[in-house]
């Protein structure tokens, strides 16, 4: 198998990495993924990886829930690893994202593309047999720079990514690479492989005629103030039907909205109600922007039509590693539909974690599942290396 998963429940972080790579351990191993609950310790699990796995690359995050070869999971580390046979793959760390400019994108896209022989950005042809993967804190509120950033000198490689959780806590978020896990930084990893793939996002909503306008907001602290020149919340909340003092996490989940950007309607999700009335979002949102409230089909239904045009695309699969929000998995319990999703997730072999907002190519977005599916044939690269 050029690329095997698995997870453990184990309690004790070394026992957990001990049985994980029971499940995933193969020879030369190009690369290591783990996605870990917030509720292990963060110093002894990364002690353990370091003692397990000295000359091996593993990147990681904590999560908000983790997805295992039994569905959704808590309280688990979760892993994929891949064989050097049919992958390479090359990573960087991120740190000070606080810091972060624009610029920083092409030092280290480049950077990735020279570690793999490949030849400049510029002067190949499209990369058909190279995606990239994003890790971020979660909380860092960094991801739309960071992503644009990348994005702009990685295009036309397919970017997909997730941002680190803290179960439903919205504390501190972790990312782990070079050892430890950090904060306040994110990993990108290029991956090139003889297997042929396809990276994905996918929703369950269709746009209603409910439409509202932000009248005055806040993008970099993401907080809008004002909806149709009235306070946020108790408008959001009569636009949907509801009284202001419903709002939570579950009815923010079923009751999202959306934007339409380049013809495409995506998800821009709400976190919380502030104490002065305005609403917290997991993603930047601009005076002026028009949002409106969407509906959604039925969640596991959705994913399992998706999933299954996937697999068919590609022939039988190797591998979905899949980044899930956490608002899909609040909607679907506050639907009871959560086994049902969980169940799809299982039976599509997927590995990976509950999100605090996902990367598609340029975007950062919510209320989405982003991802990568593989499949088990191979097509040969190596003309595109650089002689």
């Amino acid at each position: 198998m050029p690329a095997r998963k698995g997870f453990s429940a184990e309690a004790d972080p070394a026992a957990a990495v001990a049985e994980l790579l029971s499940r995933i351990e193969q020879p030369d191993m190009t690369l290591v993924i783990l996605f870990a609950s917030p509720s292990y310790d963060r110093d002894a699990l990364a002690e353990a990886v370091r003692r397990r796995l000295p000359d091996t690359p593993v990147i990681g995050c904590t999560t908000a829930g983790e997805i295992t070869s039994e569905g959704y999971r808590e309280n688990t580390l979760t892993g994929v690893s891949f064989g050097g046979a049919d992958y390479r793959a090359s990573i960087r760390l991120i740190e000070d994202l606080d810091r972060f400019r624009m610029e920083a994108g092409n030092i280290v896209v480049q950077d990735l593309f020279t570690d793999l022989g490949l030849a400049p950005l510029s002067a190949r042809a499209i990369p058909h047999q190279v995606f990239a993967m994003l890790l971020i804190d979660g909380m860092s509120r960094q991801e739309e720079v960071v992503v644009s950033s990348i994005s702009r000198f990685l295009d036309p490689v397919p970017l997909f990514g997730g941002s680190a959780g803290d179960g439903l806590d919205f504390g501190t978020t972790w990312v782990f690479a070079d050892g430890a896990f950090r904060t306040n930084a994110a990993v990108l990893a290029l991956i090139e492989t003889d297997c042929p793939f396809s990276v994905f996002k996918l929703d369950h909503f269709r746009p209603t005629d409910k439409k509202m306008v932000v009248t005055e907001a806040d993008p970099v602290r993401r907080l809008v103030t004002e909806i149709n020149a009235e306070p946020a919340a108790p408008a959001y909340a009569k636009m949907v039907g509801l009284d202001e003092h419903q709002l939570n996490p579950m009815t923010f989940a079923a009751y999202p909205v959306v934007v339409r950007v380049g013809g495409e309607y995506h998800v821009r999700s709400i976190q919380k109600v502030e104490e002065d009335g305005s609403l917290r979002f997991y993603c930047g949102i601009d005076e002026g922007l028009v949002l409106t409230v969407a509906d959604g089909d039925d969640i596991a239904r959705n994913l399992d039509s998706a999933l299954t045009k996937l697999a068919a695309e590609l022939g039988s699969l190797d591998l979905i590693l899949g980044f899930d929000c956490i608002l899909r998995r609040l909607e679907a319990e506050q639907k009871q539909r959560k086994l049902d999703v969980s169940q799809v997730l299982k039976r599509h072999g997927v590995v990976g974690f509950s999100t605090y907002g996902e990367q598609y190519r340029s975007m950062h977005v919510n209320q989405t599942f982003t991802g990568v599916a593989i499949g088990r044939a191979r097509r040969k690269v190596d003309e595109r290396r650089v002689p």
